[in-house]
């Protein structure tokens, strides 16, 4: 890692590098990760329809991210992320909007530490509800879009593993900014205490308490930056603070680190086990919650990362948009597996995603990837 100054902000990067910063200082040190993380509080965390864990943390997050963008950008800004309102509008749950209102209110309070807005007075439930339902935008191939997902991660979140918060700009179709906040991953790669075996995940640091980062870069600027997550009284010092990061420069598949995503529900294990020995990767593979793996292979802990989804599932922008940016402007190389670049024009999915999405932190270990998936794919059972 280079210890180059980074560049001066450009107008959308100033909401966006305080933004991830806040919400990670939020969920690193407030209650609401401690109420998640030891019990389960069913309070705290709710089911959606597929399943999937959404908390506190997810509502919070969301209404904080739309409401300062509106502040730079007008009440019309177009906000695409995951969560919607209809759970936590029932009357059933207001003792959850109560949660979210105060954790809002707490986080706002701290907004002008990181240079950004805070109201004059404590936001309402019905303005909380309002900004979280902004965040209803579809995307698509014209004008300015960002893309949140507030807790990427959530089961990882809730346990007290890896997550992320994750900030992207789209501009026609195109990825322009992105912005990817990850509080229990450490600075240091040395910090990580995780062993390859595949029945473990990467968890959080237990002997540092220094831990968090958050990665950002611009596309076209051939340059992502990485910042410590700012504890205590401190202010956000950015982007003097920053330091550059760079992919890592193993292409010998024997000495590659290779993740894949924790959950099985939507990833077939079987199929990148297989391509993995197909292609010559000796290392078990590290699982890893949340968009944590693009920053693994962003900053050169990893060289690997593939997913392969089970047939049915559609892959969400919000769910690489950030990571995508930060990875190619690092040095690396993020493809679907037929070799294409992934294509966020097309709404609130991954349109025509050919089989899977590979990144890799170069063109040697990429191809070879792409040529395994080609070979393997007539037998798999995805």
């Amino acid at each position: 890692m280079s210890a180059t100054l980074a560049p001066p902000p450009h107008r959308e990067h100033v909401p966006a590098a305080g933004l991830v910063p806040v919400q990670d200082t939020l969920l690193a040190t407030n209650n609401i990760n401690n109420n998640n993380n030891t019990n389960g509080n069913s309070d705290q965390v709710k089911s959606k329809d597929d399943d999937s864990p959404v908390t506190v943390a997810d509502w919070s997050v969301q209404a904080i991210v739309s409401w300062i963008l509106s502040q730079f950008f007008g009440k019309n800004v177009s906000i695409v992320a995951e969560e919607d309102v209809q759970a936590l509008s029932k009357p059933e749950s207001a003792g959850l909007l109560k949660s979210v209102v105060k954790t809002v209110n707490d986080c706002l309070m701290e907004a002008p530490k990181f240079g950004l807005y805070s109201p004059n007075k404590a936001l309402e439930d019905s303005e909380v509800l309002e900004a979280i339902k902004r965040c209803n935008s579809t995307g698509g191939p014209k004008g300015k879009h960002w893309v949140l997902d507030p807790v990427d991660g959530t089961l990882g979140f809730v346990r007290g593993d890896q997550y992320a918060v994750a900030l992207a700009l789209i501009e026609d179709g195109k990825l322009v900014i992105g912005v990817l906040g990850c509080p229990n991953y450490p600075m240091k790669k040395e910090w990580l205490n995780y062993d390859h075996n595949p029945s473990e995940t990467l968890s959080r640091s237990r002997k540092k308490r220094e831990e968090g980062c958050v990665m950002y870069a611009r596309r076209g600027s051939g340059k992502a930056w990485m910042h410590p997550l700012i504890h205590g009284n401190e202010n956000l010092q950015w982007p003097d603070s920053a330091q550059r990061i760079l992919v890592s420069s193993i292409d010998d598949p024997s000495l590659a680190t290779f993740c894949e995503p924790v959950e099985k529900a939507n990833t077939n294990h079987t199929f990148s086990t297989g391509v993995a020995h197909d292609v010559g990767l000796r290392n078990q593979p590290l699982r890893v919650h949340s968009m944590v793996k693009y920053a693994a292979i962003a900053r050169g802990d990893a060289e690997v990362f593939m997913k392969f989804s089970r047939s049915g599932y559609k892959e969400k922008i919000w769910d690489h948009a950030a990571g995508v940016v930060i990875v190619e402007e690092a040095g690396g190389v993020v493809t679907d597996a037929g070799g294409r670049p992934l294509d966020f024009s097309r709404g609130v999915y991954l349109e025509g995603l050919d089989r899977g999405i590979i990144v890799c932190s170069g063109a040697t270990l990429h191809d070879k990837i792409v040529g395994a998936v080609y070979a393997s794919w007539d037998s798999s059972n995805l």
